[in-house]
């Protein structure tokens, strides 16, 4: 079965998000990864580069009359979130023989295939993941919501098209960083879905949708050279918070990690971006890893990216 994929990203989110992509070349063998690019550089930079198994879409051609109206509403973050049901429902729309489709945050980072993920989907109509936070972290629910955008798939049938319909109203009507009742960006939308709607499968696969703010709880290790997750193979890696300062500079996360985490988890993942950094500067020599400074706006912020740099060193 060919599996298709969703993602989109800018400028500042390349080397991210063509990370994840050579993760899934590495583990899929059929499957098709639509990347929206937010800005004329990706898909200049994304169509010389003639990447297997992707096809590129033009914000251009995305943006519709509702989408260009929340826009004018929205700071960059908070249109890319409104953006996202959308995407996966465009797709659906322009693509008859596609049956199912996957969003994938692009910070995610594979270490084996994804074939337990649609084995536990089955005949589902719509997939959710949970955050899945550790006990020190649980108190984030609250504001984050229950489950996590990160990985979501959706069938082509009445359920995960009216979800995928609802879901893109809410976005459009509202969609912002700061909490706002029982509100919260595009994610805390999905709270209520597995009553909402019919036929929700929500992920089990502890190895699916490991992340800085629930890693805590597990055991990592190596087995005959693959990750586990206590006895779970590791399939993918949520890198939330991590951050790329410069081409030489990194934070690894602001939630407390321990040298395992960092050796078995996070070192594959700065190598595979090492890696891709190289790929990308064989097109664009110029190329940095980021183009624009890190803006601190609040002292939340701070406080995290202060945690963020010490997670190197402790």
């Amino acid at each position: 079965m060919k599996k298709y994929f969703c993602t989109y990203f800018d400028a500042n989110f390349i080397v991210k998000g063509l990370t994840m992509h050579r993760s899934l070349l590495k583990y899929e063998t059929a499957f098709k990864l639509f990347i929206l690019c937010f800005d004329a550089h990706t898909y200049a930079l994304l169509s010389k580069m003639n990447l297997q198994s992707v096809e590129l879409i033009k914000l251009e051609d995305f943006e519709d009359e509702e989408l260009l109206k929340a826009k004018q509403t929205r700071n960059k973050v908070e249109y890319y979130w409104t953006c996202t049901p959308s995407l996966p429902l465009y797709i659906l729309n322009k693509n008859p023989e596609i049956n199912l489709i996957t969003y994938l945050d692009s910070d995610l980072f594979f270490f084996s295939g994804t074939d337990a993920i649609f084995e536990e989907f089955n005949n589902s109509s719509i997939l959710i993941t949970e955050h899945r936070y550790a006990k020190v972290n649980k108190y984030q629910e609250n504001k984050n919501g229950k489950y996590n955008v990160q990985y979501l798939t959706f069938k082509r049938d009445p359920e995960g098209l009216k979800a995928l319909g609802w879901w893109r109203d809410r976005c459009i009507e509202w969609c912002y960083q700061i909490p706002e009742g029982n509100k919260m960006g595009d994610q805390k939308y999905l709270d209520d879905w597995t009553s909402r709607f019919k036929n929700v499968c929500v992920l089990q696969n502890i190895g699916a949708g490991l992340a800085p703010w629930n890693i805590a709880q597990y055991n990592i290790n190596i087995r005959a050279g693959e990750s586990y997750v206590n006895d779970t193979k590791l399939i993918f890696y949520h890198f939330g918070t991590f951050t790329i300062l410069n081409n030489s500079f990194i934070c690894l996360s602001a939630y407390k990690l321990r040298k395992t985490d960092k050796l078995l988890v996070y070192k594959p993942y700065i190598d595979a971006l090492e890696e891709t950094f190289q790929t990308i500067k064989r097109f664009e020599p110029d190329f940095s890893h980021y183009n624009k400074k890190i803006k601190i706006k609040r002292l939340k912020e701070l406080i995290w990216l202060v945690k963020s740099i010490l997670n190197l060193f402790i």
